[in-house]
């Protein structure tokens, strides 16, 4: 199978021609179609999260088809359209499984990371971590909702009952949640880079109420603020922004250093919080709300062979929406 691969970090994918994986018990062989490109594949590539396996094929926004099952690999059919997300295993065993925190399992494996993705034409997968797909989606415009807005919907969840949400970073997890947080009745306010005012106007084009620069005060306190950009310096501004009993919520798997800021800025009940992975309960209750929204995924689609380039442009802030990598399989 045509592959990109990433034999060491710093250093750009490189195309290979890999054998193709057999799956074994409880697993399922999946042609690939499409692929998001996600922030957390620059972390990897960059070095800023340790330890991934090696040689390593990213990608973990996975849309494609059942072409193979291993013994025992009933729950889906061959030829059903299946997504795979960044949560490929967990023990089920420890005290986080066990009380429904699978996300925060110390054993857990991930796909992309420690588990070869997407950025593939096939991939291997735990039958018990892949998920139906709402047929109303195209395989490039469902990939996107697979990471982007499966972490996006696990943030608004910490963030409550807010009405007025902050969202600083708005690239592809905010432009999916920020129509949820609008189909919930929530106002939306948009911190995007400084001088971005074409991001700015595609946020008041989905119905935000505010957009602006990540250094600037919005024109009301806000009820909480979720952050999607991985700059540490983000965190006390966006506390400065938030009212008293208002929370900050990290939604990020790597940031920058968090700079020192005054006590002031937490004090007044104001709570500050992170998102770790997901859980295949968000995975089912997403996806069952997506279609009802409708959630709308904007996306610049690119041939797998030119990954170096998606993530570069994703690096710069190039990518208005989400980047998906596609295969000749892809609808």
């Amino acid at each position: 199978m045509f592959a990109m691969l990433l034999h060491a970090p710093g250093q750009p994918l490189q195309e290979a021609d890999l054998p193709k994986s057999k799956p074994a018990a409880g697993q399922i062989l999946v042609r690939v179609a499409a692929c998001a490109v996600c922030r957390t594949d620059l972390h990897v590539v960059d070095g800023e999260l340790p330890e991934p396996k090696l040689p390593l094929v990213l990608g973990h926004e996975i849309i494609g088809r059942v072409v193979e099952r291993g013994e025992g690999a009933d729950r889906f059919a061959i030829g059903e359209r299946v997504g795979i997300s960044w949560l490929g295993w967990s023990c089920g065993e420890c005290s986080y499984c066990r009380s429904n925190r699978e996300n925060l399992c110390d054993r857990a494996r991930f796909t992309g990371y420690t588990i070869d993705g997407g950025y593939a034409d096939y991939t291997v997968a735990d039958q018990s971590y892949c998920f139906s797909i709402p047929e109303s989606y195209s395989d490039v415009q469902a990939a996107p909702l697979l990471c982007a807005g499966l972490i996006g919907y696990r943030c608004l969840a910490k963030a409550g009952n807010a009405k007025r949400l902050g969202i600083y970073g708005f690239g592809a997890a905010a432009h999916i949640i920020a129509q949820v947080a609008l189909y919930q009745k929530r106002q939306i306010y948009a911190f995007t880079r400084p001088g971005d005012s074409e991001t700015q106007q595609f946020a008041r084009e989905l119905g935000a109420t505010w957009a602006g620069d990540s250094d600037q005060l919005p024109p009301q306190e806000l009820d909480a603020a979720l952050l999607f950009a991985p700059v540490g310096e983000l965190i006390p501004q966006a506390l400065k922004a938030v009212a008293k009993g208002g929370t900050v919520v990290c939604g990020g798997i790597h940031m920058s250093d968090i700079p020192s800021f005054p006590y002031r800025l937490l004090w007044g009940e104001r709570k500050l919080c992170s998102v770790a992975n997901l859980t295949r309960r968000d995975a089912q209750e997403f996806l069952a709300l997506a279609p009802r929204v409708p959630i709308r995924t904007k996306v610049q689609t690119f041939p797998l062979a030119e990954s170096n380039r998606a993530l570069e442009q994703l690096r710069s802030g190039e990518i208005q929406g989400a980047a998906v990598l596609v295969t000749d399989a892809a609808n």
